[in-house]
This record gives structure tokens, sequence and C-alpha cells, in this order.
């Protein structure tokens, strides 16, 4: 079952806006190495909005290939199109990856009814175990706690991805999955506290940068040391703020630029990280000895 530190990873590019495969498969090889317990790949932060479906598909299948089985592969196959979502998590099982992420369906504001629908679509077209991802204030459709209740009565649906950073909803959360799903962080700020309420991992897009930190962290909230969780937490506190002074995965994404694992390159509409904020990140990442 899945737990733990579970990067949210960029999807790197090259300067034209292609996928840059050979860094893709080094962040993969570094994640390993540093201790990332699962990968999520081509998730909202890898970019999925702005990915053609082949080029979706070809990543997961790149990440599922070169992480070889040393960390699961969680693939992003939400759409805001349930058949696309069944289309590309069908694609993730044959790639091979060890569960999908599903998104709620963004823009287009299904109703909780609809969310059930939704997810009771995906859940009986693809059998390969599944975690919903709720984050309202991207796709402004929230799924609520007595929806989540519904929906993890399939078999399939193993957990969620609760990225309000409301604690109050955490625990609803929690409770409405009744322990027939785990409920992970979306939220980096907000992970320790959620873990010792009784989740079971963060989903972290702060992972990019500081991967083995932020596997201690979870270790040690997931044994109940708080105090060793916040402590561990406190120092990378401020990186969980700089990498969204602009909208995730721009900041992200320029720091993981800076350490030199990828080039300084998104897809529009996003856009480079503002030069305004360039020495504000930078400082986060002078002080915690990555650049």
């Amino acid at each position: 079952m899945f737990q733990g530190s579970m990067v949210a990873l960029i999807t790197p590019m090259c300067v034209d806006g292609s996928i840059d495969w050979a860094a893709l498969d080094a962040l993969v090889d570094w994640h390993v190495a540093q201790g990332t317990d699962a990968i999520v790949a081509v998730g909202t932060t890898g970019e999925s909005a702005t990915l053609s479906v082949a080029e979706h598909k070809a990543a997961i299948a790149a990440t599922v290939k070169r992480a070889a089985g040393r960390v699961p592969v969680i693939a992003g196959t939400g759409a805001n199109s349930t058949a696309e979502a069944i289309e590309l998590t069908h694609a993730a099982k044959d790639a091979g990856a060890d569960a999908c992420l599903l998104v709620t369906p963004y823009y287009n504001k299904p109703t909780q009814e609809g969310l059930y629908l939704h997810h009771k679509a995906i859940s009986e077209a693809v059998d390969i175990p599944q975690i919903l991802y709720n984050v309202p204030g991207r796709t402004a459709c929230d799924m609520l706690p007595e929806t989540v209740a519904r929906i993890v009565e399939f078999d399939n649906v193993v957990g969620i991805k609760e990225a309000t950073g409301d604690m109050a909803r955490a625990a609803a959360v929690i409770e409405a999955c009744k322990g027939k799903a785990r409920v992970f962080s979306g939220d980096d700020a907000t992970a320790v506290e959620l873990m010792l309420l009784g989740g079971h991992g963060n989903i972290s897009v702060t992972a990019n940068v500081v991967p083995a930190e932020m596997a201690a962290i979870c270790r040690a909230a997931l044994a109940g040391n708080a105090e060793e969780a916040r402590s561990l937490n406190a120092k990378v506190a401020d990186l969980h703020k700089v990498l969204f002074v602009e909208s995730n995965p721009i900041p992200v994404k320029w720091a993981v630029a800076e350490m030199g694992r990828c080039e300084h390159s998104l897809r529009l509409p996003l856009t480079v990280l503002s030069e305004k904020f360039h020495a504000q990140v930078k400082a986060a990442l002078v002080a915690c000895g990555l650049i």
C-alpha cells in the first residue's frame, strides 16, 4: 500500500518545449537514490494540462520503465472528460503503473452526483488501484467528504489526495474513508499535521527539490514522532512557501533548473518564474544547501 513521501514529479522539458527524456530518466534515478517512496508521473505538477494525450501516455510509460519496480509509480490520469480519464487510466495500466491519481474534473463544475458517477465509471472501466485528488483551489470543484465516503466503497479506490490545507476537512475525509482508503496530503505546508491526524503520506511538490528531507519528515510523522517531524519540517518550511510564489509548477521547475537537473522551460500558458521572485527562491535554495 502507498505511503510516505510521494513526489509529484515535474516533467522536464528542453528549451523548445519538448519533453527532455534524458532529464526525466535522471530525475527518476535521483528520487530512487534519495529515498522517495513513490513517484507520481504526469500529475498537474507534471504539466498534464499542456501535454498531448500521446505525450501524456509516453511520459507515464517512460517513468514506469525507468523506475523498473524500484519504487511504485502512480500515474496522473485525471481529466475533465470521463472518457479521456478512462483512456489515460487504461494506458497507465497497460504501461505497468502501480496506481492512478485522478484529479476532480476541472472547469466544468460537476455536481456531487456527477463526481460519484465519474469515479464509478472509471473504477468499473479499469481494474487498477485508484487515488482520488481533491484540490478545489485549482479545479473550482470540491469533492465533499460525504461523496468521498460513497466513492471509497469501490474496491479499487485505495486513497485520496486531500489538498485543501484545511485540517478540519482533512479529519472529516479521514473519517469518511473509514479505513477503506488512505488519505494523503496534497499541501506541503500542512502535510505533517495531516499525517499526525491519521493520514498516510504526502504527495509533494517540495520533494522535487529536497526528496531525502521530505522522506525523513514523512517517516517521522507516520511513526507518530510529532516533535521530530515538526522540527525537520521547520528546516524546509521556507521552501513550502517560495515554491508557490507563482502558480505551481512555475517556481519548482525554476528551482530544479537552478539545481542543474533540468532546463528553464515550461509550456505556455505557463511562463518561467518572474525575475522579481528569483532572489527569494534562490535564498531558500541556498539556505537548504541546494545551490
